[in-house]
């Protein structure tokens, strides 16, 4: 595999070679797969945010005009732009268009500070940034302006103003660093022909779960990413007619790919964003726009499910809530299919790439007790002791992945890297599991809690 950015680490060509054989690479971008949707569905309808409705056909529209004035404003395919954005229907589109330009999307939680956003800019040197002007009470265009002060690599930042609301930074075009200054709403031109791009090329940059005070960055390639979200969206049997709520952060892999927005853009389905995963928004959107499928983590479903009583929200519409991010005591898990009134399904994943979900039709003890089974035909997962010796089902200990989806090294970080991978490729995921009989796993906890040896040491997240 070949990458456009130097410090990522390619898969070795036999399995280049295994996964095309095996007809899990496609070889198409995923800006070029939003083309193809947008001639397939047009008129239905892509995105919703409030009272914001966006068709397939506006939808692209919007990203090619986007990726047009990203150029026109000085970004240039393969810069690193790092966005930081709510659930808004422009984070979509501004991923699609920075790729759909060549740029490098490098996806920031709006939760994150100058701390972590400066360090991000620093190891991608990126030369744009992408984030509201002010959120929840956060300045963070002060925050970029700090940060481009302080480095030469931050030269434009591209603030979101919500509709209604009126920018202190208006009028500011270069500040004194000679970073220059746009309201993303006027990033608008005229079309124009982009160069086609290998689809083994990074996608976008996404940051590692670890509980590590210092992010770590994962490259996505187009092909990888494209699969997982084409095998998530055929394992939960995603159709035109689901509508899926983006209540967890639209940046997170849960969200964004497993099968989130781009797995329901990818069958015509309806994205509905919501900024805030609690019960007081999302009950009510669930009931007004029909929603089918969603996904949340187990505090959120937990204040779902007590709210419900008083809620008077009808879920009826719910198919299947995918519950991931953190262990689910099996007593919330046995409440949540009746009152709900659809199907459970729990999801193991991490940005690295290692997904287990359990399947619709499996046996309920193994919806309530397990975290189901590889996503992949093709992943290969290890579970082995504090030597590296693979153990028997039943007894817990590292969860090693490999496969079509998994990272084979972390972005600019070689001594990082020969810690976290076996010199066969496997990622050392840093999280405790134990395989049962009929192949499903259950996730424990995290290496970090216990004692281990400092030579297998991993990142960690769930």
């Amino acid at each position: 595999m070949t990458s456009m950015l130097a410090g990522c680490t390619p898969w070795p060509e036999e399995f280049v070679d295994r996964y095309w054989a095996a007809g899990l690479w496609h070889g198409n971008t995923l800006d070029n797969l939003l083309r193809g949707w947008a001639l397939q569905y047009g008129p239905r309808t892509a995105l919703v945010h409030g009272g914001t409705r966006l068709t397939y056909a506006h939808l692209n529209r919007r990203v090619d005009r986007m990726a047009a004035g990203f150029r026109l404003r000085g970004l240039r395919p393969g810069q690193r732009v790092v966005v930081q954005l709510p659930n808004v229907p422009e984070f979509v589109i501004t991923v699609f268009a920075l790729m759909r330009l060549g740029a490098v999307p490098v996806f920031c939680p709006v939760s994150r500070r100058a701390a972590e956003v400066s360090h991000l800019v620093r190891v991608t040197e990126a030369g744009g940034y992408v984030g509201p002007s002010t959120y929840q009470g956060f300045d963070h265009t002060a925050m970029a302006a700090d940060i481009a002060a302080q480095g030469p690599f931050l030269r434009r930042v591209f603030t979101f103003e919500a509709p209604g609301t009126a920018s202190p930074y208006g009028g500011l075009a270069t500040d004194t660093s000679g970073c220059h200054y746009f309201p993303l709403g006027s990033i608008d031109a005229p079309p124009e022909r982009t160069p086609a791009r290998s689809a083994d090329q990074v996608a976008f940059l996404l940051l590692s779960g670890a509980t590590t005070a210092v992010p770590r960055l994962i490259p996505r390639t187009h092909n990888d990413y494209a699969y997982q979200v084409r095998a998530a969206a055929e394992l939960v049997s995603l159709t035109e007619d689901d509508v899926y709520l983006a209540a967890l952060p639209a940046e997170s892999l849960f969200a964004f790919g497993c099968p989130g927005i781009v797995g329901t853009l990818s069958v015509g389905g309806t994205v509905v964003l919501a900024e805030n995963p609690g019960p007081a928004e999302c009950l009510p959107v669930i009931e007004r726009e029909r929603v089918t499928l969603t996904s949340v983590g187990p505090a959120d479903a937990q204040r779902w499910l007590d709210a419900l009583p008083t809620a008077q929200a009808d879920s009826s519409s719910l198919r299947l809530v995918q519950i991931g991010g953190a262990p689910l005591h099996r007593a919330a898990a046995e409440r949540i299919g009746p009152a709900l009134g659809c199907r459970l399904q729990q999801v193991f994943g991490m940005p690295e790439g290692p997904v287990t979900l359990t399947r619709p039709a499996d046996p309920d003890e193994t919806v309530l007790t397990t975290h189901g089974r590889p996503l992949s035909p093709d992943d290969e997962i290890r579970i082995v002791d504090a030597d590296g010796k693979d153990l028997p089902d039943g007894e817990p200990g590292e969860l090693l992945a490999r496969g079509p989806y998994t990272l084979r090294g972390y972005y600019r970080a070689p001594d990082h890297n020969a810690r976290a991978f076996t010199t066969d490729g496997y990622f050392r995921s840093g999280v405790l599991a134990r395989r049962t009989p009929d192949g499903s796993l259950v996730v424990t906890g995290r290496l970090e809690d216990v004692p281990r040896r400092a030579d297998h040491e991993g990142p960690s997240g769930l």
